[in-house]
């Protein structure tokens, strides 16, 4: 099972707080490891952002997958 993180810093554009796939290889995209928030092994991209709203569960944040990693769980 792949272990993920969270980027603590909000995307410039959009605002969402990232979701990414720390498996070696996978992403090219990760946040620098002093921003990246440890998720945990988890089974799935859904279930990384379900760990993640628990840390962001303000209703105004957004946590979204990231587009390359995370492509099931990207929305916008």
């Amino acid at each position: 099972m792949p272990r993920y993180c969270l980027n603590q810093n909000p995307q410039t554009e959009s605002g969402d707080y990232e979701v990414h796939d720390l498996t070696p290889n996978v992403c090219r995209h990760l946040p620098h490891p002093a921003n990246q928030i440890d998720l945990g092994v988890c089974n799935n991209c859904h279930e990384a952002i379900a760990a993640a709203k628990k840390i962001y569960p303000e209703e105004s944040a957004t946590i979204n997958g990231c587009a390359y990693c995370c492509e099931p769980c990207h929305t916008s």
